[in-house]
């Protein structure tokens, strides 16, 4: 096999490379190319493939024999060169724009993203908003509006620039002026699918259409599946609004539960088949329930807490609590009540040590029960004369 006819010791080009050679998520060149860097990875790559060198164990044959194919005529630059003449550039983990949250995705993490568009956008905290490409108007209208109001408290909608549920979040976003980001199957050089190339583009104007695979690639079945684990990783929480039964949007929010992210579901008819998924996500998962853009921010965490701000709580809110407890009290919404399973997922914690935390806090006035739900205490103001 033939050597590289590009410069293979540049870690950016090796990078963009390895995004060519590897059908993500592919744990092991993901772990070859954490050990080594992509350089390093790529040169004995070069070298078995080419016969200079050899490979013990049977899971690398294995893998070299998936990788080597890819070797054959590969010129990263070609790719790269199609970019830069979309104005795009290519983000590497090195880079300071790197999302530093796609590191949860340890040796699934993508090895470079081809980006058009505002590229300091991959920073913005976000929220994901999926769903159904079979949309109703309803699951439209409520996906729209969600994304107005995350848009307007200064977080990036994320998607995936689908036809329905996707389409209606990128525009939300965009009705307000937002940021939006929408992370595609194939590479950014062939905006699918195609009755969305016009959002698409506008989507690259206010903010960015990414991809983890270089222009040139098509999108398929596999890598709509393998960008959601992109998509949950970049947010802060996933939001479903529509999803039928066995819907892909479902895997979103798998990614984004495995992640250990918050995961909300939007209620529909239930006489409809466009929200069993959403059903579904409630009552087998336990996604939280959300009905507004006020709730998903209470979902992200200490997103948008302009909007949220609880006037009852009193300045200092978690002085003097031991670190557990703390953590518990922050983690209960400022408005309504969670249950203890959302409350020890929202607090990183387990339900026991929650269940602890919130006896404690409820002897100090700062927590209490409702129903099977907790809740912060509400103070109560004085009685006037």
């Amino acid at each position: 096999m033939p050597d590289l006819p590009f410069d293979l010791t540049d870690p950016r080009l090796a990078a963009a490379a390895w995004s060519r050679i590897v059908e993500a998520p592919d744990p092991a060149a993901g772990a070859l190319v954490a050990e080594l860097g992509a350089a390093d990875a790529l040169a004995w790559l070069c070298s078995v493939a080419g016969g200079r060198s050899s490979v013990g164990e049977r899971r690398w044959r294995e893998s070299v024999a998936r990788w080597a194919p890819r070797l054959d005529n590969l010129d990263i630059r070609r790719e790269l060169d199609t970019l830069r003449a979309l104005g795009g550039r290519l983000v590497a983990p090195s880079d300071k724009d790197w999302p530093a949250s796609l590191a949860d995705l340890g040796v699934n993490q993508p090895f470079a993203l081809w980006v058009r568009g505002r590229v300091p956008v991959l920073a913005v905290r976000g929220v994901a908003i999926v769903g159904a490409r079979a949309s109703t108007s309803y699951g439209q209208h409520v996906s729209a509006e969600m994304a107005a109001g995350i848009a307007e408290s200064g977080l990036s909608v994320v998607s995936g620039g689908a036809y329905g549920i996707d389409a209606a979040a990128h525009r939300g976003a965009l009705s307000v002026d937002g940021t939006t980001t929408a992370f595609l199957a194939g590479g950014v050089d062939r905006l699918y699918p195609t009755g969305n190339s016009a959002l698409l583009e506008a989507v690259a104007q206010a903010g960015v259409v990414v991809s983890e695979v270089p222009p040139g690639s098509v999108p398929s079945r596999n890598r709509f599946l393998a960008r959601n684990r992109l998509i949950a990783a970049l947010s802060s929480a996933s939001v479903v609004v529509e999803a039928a039964w066995r819907s892909g949007a479902l895997s979103t929010a798998g990614h984004a539960a495995a992640l250990s992210r918050p995961v909300g579901a939007v209620p529909g008819p239930v006489t409809s088949m466009a929200s069993a998924g959403c059903h579904r996500l409630m009552r087998e998962q336990g996604a939280v329930c959300v009905t507004d853009a006020a709730e998903v921010l209470e979902l992200a965490g200490g997103a948008g807490e302009h909007l949220l701000e609880d006037r009852s709580a009193p300045t200092g809110l978690l002085d003097g609590l031991d670190p557990l407890a703390s953590r518990v009290l922050d983690a209960l919404p400022a408005r309504g009540s969670a249950p203890v399973a959302n409350v020890a997922r929202a607090a990183g914690l387990s339900v026991s040590e929650v269940r602890s935390a919130l006896g404690r806090l409820e002897l100090g006035g700062t927590a209490e029960r409702v129903g099977g739900s907790w809740r912060r205490q509400r103070r109560r103001e004085p009685r006037r004369g």
